[in-house]
């Protein structure tokens, strides 16, 4: 098995994966910021526990392991008493992670634009002062600049040139996430979801997990859970679901904003979109962007 690569910033650290204990049927939830991570945690704890009154708050069940706010040990034991199937957050590529036998990796993608439209608005929601009290060391904003008007912001976003490997929230590093999980697509233990087709069909996009996860739903629960996975019903739980034990966030119910579709593409001009495109071509394979900028609801998942 390959060496992961280490990725490190102010914030997290993956070199904590390479620690960690697997269990068989572990789930590892990969995303980028802002692409629907928390959606797709809430998802699998449903499955796992089989109703839409979870046992603890959404981040106890399902920790950020790699992130450095919180203690190594502290999450390294709390996942080791868990009793139930474990699912577990990161925002690090599948490259970063022990890719092992028995483990389930999931990837959710976002069109890139909404993803950063969501970046922009959460940049005013965190407390900088509390991140690095945590942290012990200064944090600079991923939406650095963000006082810029949206448009003029998104411009500036995906025409930067930067290092996808260190600026995992640019436009390179989006891409860099998930073109690594694109050529993994084929693998058994693998699976990618768009934001978009949740959007679309949340329950058929939960019957798609709970199928490659090998989890049996009866069907008179089903209504029940993909009540709970909407967000609706999320944003009005924001208190036990929304990430943030460490006091980060300003304001819990501003996380879940609006999660919608196309407000990257509404606030930018024909020029500029088509500039976005030709940015993103130069970055990603065809077949890769041809799935990821799909209208929503158009077809089946990754294939």
């Amino acid at each position: 098995m390959p060496v992961p690569v280490r990725y490190v910033s102010d914030e997290e650290d993956s070199g904590r994966w390479l620690r960690f204990v697997f269990r068989p049927g572990d789930v590892v939830i990969s995303t980028r910021s802002k692409s629907g991570t928390t959606w797709m945690q809430m998802i699998c704890a449903l499955l796992v526990f089989g109703s839409a009154e979870l046992p603890g708050a959404l981040a106890d069940l399902s920790p950020w392991l790699d992130w450095l706010t919180a203690d190594e040990r502290e999450v390294f034991e709390r996942l080791a008493a868990q009793e139930h199937r474990r699912f577990v957050k990161t925002h690090t590529p599948l490259d970063g992670v022990p890719v092992v036998p028995g483990v389930f990796y999931v990837v959710v993608a976002r069109h890139p634009l909404d993803m950063a439209v969501s970046l922009y608005h959460q940049g005013d929601n965190i407390d900088r002062e509390r991140l690095r009290e945590l942290t012990g060391g200064p944090v600079v904003a991923s939406g650095a600049g963000a006082r810029l008007p949206l448009g003029s912001w998104l411009v500036r976003w995906f025409e930067r040139d930067v290092d996808p490997r260190v600026e995992m929230d640019s436009l390179p590093g989006v891409l860099w996430h998930l073109g690594d999980a694109w050529r993994r697509r084929d693998a058994p233990n693998v699976l990618l979801v768009r934001y978009d087709d949740l959007l679309a069909d949340l329950g058929g996009e939960m019957r798609r997990v709970a199928a490659w996860l090998g989890v049996e739903v009866a069907e008179r629960r089903w209504p029940e859970l993909v009540e709970a996975a909407s967000f609706a019903s999320m944003r009005r739980r924001a208190g036990v679901l929304v990430p943030d034990a460490r006091g980060v966030l300003k304001d819990r119910r501003a996380f879940f904003r609006q999660g919608r579709s196309g407000a990257g593409r509404e606030v930018l001009s024909g020029a500029e979109l088509g500039r976005y495109y030709e940015r993103a071509a130069e970055l990603a394979p065809a077949d890769l962007l041809g799935w990821l900028h799909r209208e929503p609801g158009a077809g089946p998942g990754a294939s």
